[in-house]
């Protein structure tokens, strides 16, 4: 009986294409890749929100986050990144002055990757990042907010900034506007877009905006609930 020669099986091992079954199991491969990022990356924390307030991870580009720092140049007092993700908007708005310089984040993947890239940049001490429900932060101190968040949760944090932030806070928004705020600077094109509004007179400058009764704040939801 002769022996299979190695290099030759290797070659049709190669040259040979993928059938239905091997298709199949690669699909699935990748299928449990995506999940893994999700389960360690994205769920995490997820359950304690409800669905309607939940926003998924999308890191800021390089691009943003020059845009968003253009849009706060001059400013000063204290910076908040509702969502904060891997900490670069707040790592970046540190390095230029803005001080002190917090990011808020429910996912703990990424708050320890965030604090893991300060540690790195020798910013270990001087920025901080919380594993906090944003819609639970209070931001009566914080003159500089930037967000960059999903369309639909859009219309409960315009609430949530009218009634907290303070007389001459500036709002940054990217990929995405507020929707019924006009904004007072845009920088940048397509999802590199970025919007500022400012408070002025206890609302957005440019626009008349009724006070908002406390009932339009989306209450904090019960981490024991469900």
């Amino acid at each position: 009986m002769e022996q299979d020669d190695p290099d030759e099986a290797l070659t049709e091992l190669r040259e040979r294409r993928l059938g239905a079954l091997e298709l199949l199991q690669v699909a699935a491969g990748s299928g449990l890749v995506a999940y893994a990022v999700w389960a360690l990356l994205l769920q995490p924390g997820f359950r304690r929100v409800p669905l309607r307030l939940q926003v998924p991870y999308v890191g800021a580009s390089v691009r943003q986050v020059e845009h968003v720092l253009s849009l706060l140049k001059g400013r000063s007092g204290k910076l908040v990144d509702l969502g904060s993700g891997d900490g670069r908007i707040v790592l970046a708005a540190h390095k230029c002055g803005l001080r002190p310089a917090v990011g808020y984040e429910l996912n703990p993947w990424l708050v320890g990757l965030a604090r893991l890239y300060a540690w790195r940049a020798g910013c270990a001490g001087s920025v901080s990042y919380h594993r906090e429900d944003l819609w639970k932060v209070s931001l009566r101190d914080c003159y500089n907010v930037s967000v960059f968040l999903a369309p639909s949760v859009l219309p409960l944090l315009e609430s949530k900034l009218q009634v907290e932030l303070p007389e001459g806070a500036r709002v940054v928004s990217g990929r995405f506007p507020l929707p019924t705020w006009q904004p007072v600077a845009v920088v940048g094109e397509g999802l590199d877009r970025v919007w500022a509004y400012d408070i002025r007179n206890g609302g957005p400058a440019g626009q008349a905006v009724p006070a908002p009764s406390s009932t339009s704040v989306p209450r904090a939801p019960d981490p024991q609930a469900g």
